[in-house]
């Protein structure tokens, strides 16, 4: 339901960090869905990931759909990433979504595209273009699938392929269960798991997560996040 811009946001954060692989993302799951937020409803999405005590990612993401166009989700982002010696980053940039074909007719399938532009290089950090797919297998169970191209400005690889797949299970007491692996050119895999808690079904999402290569290198990260829509 949500623009991915942690796509952006990671391959912005390895930029600071000289990871030598960079992802493609957004909120703090990487792997998006087909489905666009609820056209005439916005939402902010605020989220920090850290990847060591001294280093980490914090985000903000707003976006919103209009009635007037119910298939496309804009959006934009604005992060920063610090390291342990004292090194910053900000970064901001828009994000777009269009669902193509709705998940209630058996297979959803949207097309995303997001940038970051760094303020302390004065350059396009990153950008990428993705197809994701949403299969509903039940009412609480679905699979997400991502494929598609990303742009990393100092990645060993600048340009390179995306793919990933992400399962949700709901469970109950508004609980859903995610886990996800993904994988950009020829680095190495990285994965997630995650719990996400909707109270009540309303207007808040509380997610924590916690991951291995996310940026690309780092060998852990944990995340948490807070979605509220009006």
């Amino acid at each position: 339901m949500i623009v991915k811009t942690f796509l952006g946001a990671a391959i912005a954060a390895s930029s600071l960090f000289v990871a030598p692989a960079a992802w493609a993302s957004g909120n703090e799951h990487v792997v998006d869905d087909a489905a666009v937020e609820t056209p005439g409803v916005c939402h902010l999405e605020a989220w920090t990931t850290r990847f060591s005590p001294r280093q980490g990612l914090a985000n903000l993401s707003p976006a919103c759909t209009r009635k007037a166009w119910p298939r496309l989700e804009l959006g934009a982002g604005l992060q920063h990433a610090w390291t342990a010696d004292g090194t910053s980053d900000t970064s901001i940039g828009p994000a777009l979504k269009l669902n193509l074909m709705r998940e209630e007719k058996g297979l959803g399938l949207g097309l995303a595209g997001s940038a970051t532009y760094g303020l302390r290089a004065g350059q396009l950090e990153s950008a990428s273009l993705l197809i994701p797919m949403t299969i509903p297998v039940s009412q609480r169970l679905r699979v997400n699938l991502n494929a598609g191209w990303s742009y990393g400005r100092i990645a060993a690889r600048r340009t390179a392929v995306f793919s990933g797949a992400q399962v949700e299970l709901g469970l109950p007491h508004d609980v859903t269960m995610m886990a996800e692996g993904f994988r950009r050119g020829g680095g190495g895999p990285g994965g997630q798991l995650g719990l996400r808690w909707n109270p009540g079904g309303g207007r808040f999402d509380l997610d924590l997560v916690a991951g291995r290569r996310i940026d690309g290198e780092s060998p852990r990260a944990v995340s948490l996040g807070i979605t509220w829509r009006r």
